[in-house]
């Protein structure tokens, strides 16, 4: 009994070891993603900045948008173009756009976005 339940657990070790084995993902590195160590400031200080540039598009694109839906419940409509939303006092001032970008208003879907110019 002893010999045959060890037999068992040996066929099935040897089965279980027989089946396809993965290897583990291969690690990447700088020169894998085309940077380098001496790159590695640059590369850095570029992704942190195209990071602010996206949140700050992201955020003047939300509070915009924000103030058009509230425009629009008040008044029954869209505002005609941006200007009206200071005009009316929706919010202080027109957003910023990040550098390189502008504001794109559809005054027939009331939809604000951060475009490039």
């Amino acid at each position: 009994m002893k010999t045959s339940f060890l037999l068992s657990v040996v066929a099935s070790l040897l089965v279980a070891g027989c089946g396809e084995k993965s290897n583990p993902p291969a690690q990447t590195t700088n020169a894998a993603t085309g940077g380098s160590p001496l790159t590695a400031p640059v590369d850095y200080l570029a992704a942190v900045a195209k990071g602010r540039q996206s949140a700050i598009k992201t955020v003047d694109e939300v509070s915009l948008n924000q103030a058009i839906q509230v425009f629009n419940v008040d008044k029954g409509r869209f505002p005609k173009d941006l200007n009206e939303l200071v005009a009316e006092k929706y919010i202080p001032v027109l957003p910023t756009p990040p550098y390189g970008m502008k504001l794109d208003y559809d005054a027939n879907t009331g939809k604000a976005k951060v475009v490039k110019q």
